[in-house]
């Protein structure tokens, strides 16, 4: 599974460019059909396994160890929040990216909060689906424009400012912030004139510090706790 510090054009032991291995997870079998067939269609996609609930979401997730996890929320038994919530809890660096139809606050901030690294409804574009599953592989966030909306107007009111210091080094609180605006990691480290290897050290001592998988996980904890301003994003 890669880095989740790392940029999505990292390449295998062998020099060749590493396939991204995906579960897709809904309980409609022709939109996993159809879904398999669009990720299948991309050389650096694989489709590693596929799951109907949420309990079969968590054995294979365990089994497959994928890099990114399509999710959907609405299924018999346990549904895509209790599975997202469990799988983070024993694959806290694996990327789950939500497929859904469904754009309530109640669904966005339970999923996100559960350790989604990105939220995006059904009537996405192909584009956009396949540049989601790409930035999530990455580390990166992957939400669509009415559920990032949701999120900064939720968590920049209920902000708390605290100190960062006991967490965070002021280098790592910087790349941080660059890295909320959406930057890759090779534009962050043009900006900073650092290099990308020190972005993918600094990102993955973010994330431990914060006990993280995903920037969106980081970049959430970073505006509740007052260090990224949403005016800036």
């Amino acid at each position: 599974m890669p880095d989740p510090a790392h940029d999505s054009d990292s390449t295998s032991e062998t020099g060749l460019p590493r396939r991204i291995s995906l579960l897709l997870v809904d309980d409609h079998p022709v939109v996993r059909k159809g879904t398999r067939e669009l990720l299948e269609g991309e050389p650096d996609l694989h489709v590693a396994g596929e799951a109907a609930s949420g309990e079969e979401a968590i054995a294979q997730a365990r089994a497959l160890k994928p890099d990114v996890i399509l999710m959907d929320v609405s299924m018999p038994g346990m549904n895509g929040i209790e599975a997202t919530r469990a799988i983070k809890a024993e694959q806290p660096r694996v990327g789950v990216l939500v497929l859904t139809s469904y754009d309530d606050d109640a669904y966005v901030f339970a999923l996100l909060e559960a350790g989604a690294a990105g939220y995006l409804l059904k009537n996405t574009s192909e584009d956009d689906l396949l540049g989601a599953v790409r930035a999530v592989a990455a580390g990166e966030s992957a939400l669509h424009p009415s559920v990032a909306r949701k999120v900064l107007e939720r968590f920049s009111a209920a902000a708390q400012p605290t100190p960062p210091e006991d967490s965070l080094s002021p280098r790592e609180l910087e790349v941080l912030r660059v890295a909320a605006t959406g930057r890759t990691n090779k534009e962050i480290a043009r900006d900073l004139d650092i290099s990308p290897r020190t972005v993918q050290v600094h990102l993955a001592n973010i994330f431990s510090k914060l006990g993280v998988g995903s920037r969106t996980e980081a970049v959430l904890h970073g505006i509740k706790r007052g260090w990224i301003d949403p005016k800036m994003l």
